[in-house]
């Protein structure tokens, strides 16, 4: 949209930050700025066809946040939904995975070419030690699949279960997304840094980033603005708790806090400098996979993109199946303007977040509907398209 950026001097004064849904299927009450409409006109469809009963959406442009929220917390209580409201992310959770082993590389705790043996013993001589931490963090590790087998329980478990696996590729060969793979790489971070992994995020990076309100176990004192999650079926869920849920997907944040760790990754010098370097470094692609690059968490895109790229980068057959790579020798930084975004879903939950350093801009969509990330990825690229 031409000359929002204008508009948005006198908006950001008469911004009215709340909207509320009557019900989850019922008309949206507007908001008089025009970054508010640019956000309605691609919500409104979304909670009607979906029905999502809550959506929290987060928009960042210039320095200046704005939030639109709409519909219900809960369905039995009718608690609305606010910016404080929390939800479950999902694999948003591995950003924060990420974050905190570059953190240990960045202050000598940690190499990415180090071999997961040298942290975890257990598998000296495997096949899975052939490949780096990289290779973890990256998903190229040789085929570790998306979620652990049925066998695996609890984290006794764990050294066997990689001590024996069967790569299906060399390590860098191929990109597989997965969970296990993140997760050991999140979970060796935490032996080398000598902490527990949830006690090492909430003091490395959600206490110095200021986000208040994400969590890996939703203390009593803030249960009543957890979000109640729905199935297809319309039925309340939450996440359960599994294997390398913390690494992977057990953080519950909200549209307050995603959208200050987007500004952190759009201007991070107001930051300690092992956190700056820390937030740097997660935006450096080191394998290619078609237009999108691999990072260390992030996945990135020359911006503009159209739609169709942006939708193959987060289709199923990406998260699904295992696609060849190109490593990028050296590691890739781009100086051209790049969009970086990850989708996080739980059975409840579905959330989604993109940004671009170079044009000031970043979005968070959160819902408590795991809808179509088709539907997310189309909404926020029409928004970005429109506000820069």
């Amino acid at each position: 949209m031409k000359g929002i950026r204008n508009s948005l001097r006198l908006a950001r004064r008469l911004f009215v930050i709340t909207i509320y849904m009557f019900s989850s299927t019922a008309a949206l009450a507007t908001d008089s700025s025009e970054i508010g409409q640019v956000v309605y006109r691609q919500i409104k469809p979304i909670m009607d066809e979906h029905d999502i009963p809550g959506m929290a959406v987060a928009v960042t442009v210039d320095g200046e946040k704005y939030f639109f929220n709409y519909g219900k917390a809960s369905i039995d209580t009718q608690t609305p939904v606010t910016q404080d409201t929390l939800f479950e992310i999902g694999s948003l959770s591995k950003i924060f995975t990420s974050m905190l082993g570059m953190y240990a590389v960045t202050v000598g705790k940690l190499s990415l070419d180090d071999q997961p043996a040298k942290y975890m013993p257990e598998l000296a001589g495997s096949p899975l030690n052939q490949a780096t931490l990289l290779n973890l963090a990256t998903y190229t590790a040789g085929g570790l699949p998306l979620q652990f087998p049925d066998s695996v329980h609890t984290k006794a478990d764990i050294p066997s279960y990689f001590a024996q696996f069967s790569p299906t590729a060399a390590p860098g060969e191929q990109r597989l997304y997965s969970n296990p793979s993140i997760g050991l790489f999140g979970h060796l971070t935490a032996l080398a840094l000598g902490g527990d992994y949830p006690d090492l995020a909430q003091k490395v990076l959600f206490q110095p980033l200021g986000l208040d309100s994400t969590y890996i176990e939703v203390p009593r004192i803030v249960m009543k603005d957890y979000a109640w999650g729905y199935g297809k079926d319309n039925r309340p869920v939450r996440v359960n708790p599994g294997v390398f849920d913390a690494q992977a997907y057990g953080v519950k944040s909200s549209a307050a806090d995603l959208i200050r760790l987007v500004e952190a990754n759009i201007s991070p010098d107001g930051f300690e400098e092992s956190m700056q370097q820390t937030i740097k470094a997660t935006q450096t692609g080191y394998f290619s996979v078609g237009q999108m690059m691999q990072g260390i968490g992030w996945e990135s895109y020359p911006y503009p993109l159209t739609l169709d790229q942006l939708l193959i980068g987060n289709s199923r057959d990406m998260a699904m199946k295992a696609h060849r790579v190109s490593e990028q020798t050296p590691p890739f930084i781009s100086s051209e303007p790049t969009l970086f975004n990850k989708t996080g879903s739980t059975n409840g939950f579905g959330a989604y977040v993109a940004f671009v350093p170079n044009r000031k801009i970043g979005i968070v969509l959160l819902a408590n509907k795991n809808y179509p990330i088709s539907a997310r990825v189309k909404a926020a690229h029409t928004i970005l398209a429109e506000l820069h």
